[in-house]
């Protein structure tokens, strides 16, 4: 299901359909998300729990095809931060994942402990070592999505994951 049809006001700004990214080079040629029916409407359930707080979620991420996850792969073959074909759990291959921060009404971002993808011991769920701010608006990110039915990845403060799955979607080609 392409996302804003169902959530019109989510913040988009899908990174890998753009060079601005880790990688410095376009992975996916779409440039609206996309994710199954069933994790579409937990994250509509996000968002209007954050409505109420005078927040919004910002997406970076949702459904990826294969051919993209494999691109990643290669230009970062580390499965800490890249979920490897065939062994990892490819949940954004699955429709069911989505990177996601914080943002105000004005659709600005809220302080967070790192940038996205940022791939480094920072980005983790250890909110130790980021500001109290960061820490306070991440772990606020993290109970509200929880709540609503989607897990954490310890290793990357933004990434959440439905907690049913689907298999890889290879024919859910946007």
């Amino acid at each position: 299901m392409r996302i804003r049809d169902y959530i019109p006001d989510l913040v988009v700004d899908l990174k890998y359909a753009t060079e601005d990214n880790f990688t410095g080079v376009v992975i996916y040629d779409f440039t609206e998300p996309w994710l199954r029916y069933g994790t579409v409407k937990k994250l509509m359930a996000v968002q209007e729990t954050l409505k109420k707080q005078g927040l919004g979620l910002k997406l970076w991420d949702g459904f990826r095809p294969t051919s993209a996850q494999e691109k990643l792969w290669n230009i970062c073959p580390d499965p800490t931060y890249v979920s490897k074909l065939g062994t990892g759990s490819q949940s954004h291959c699955r429709g069911i994942a989505v990177d996601v921060t914080l943002v105000d009404t004005s659709g600005c971002e809220l302080v967070m402990p790192t940038d996205f993808d940022d791939f480094s011991e920072l980005a983790d769920r250890d909110y130790a070592d980021c500001s109290a701010e960061a820490a306070e608006n991440a772990g606020l990110l993290e109970e509200v999505m929880e709540q609503n039915g989607f897990k954490p990845y310890f290793g990357e403060w933004w990434h959440y994951s439905d907690t049913v799955s689907y298999d890889i979607a290879n024919d859910f080609e946007p």
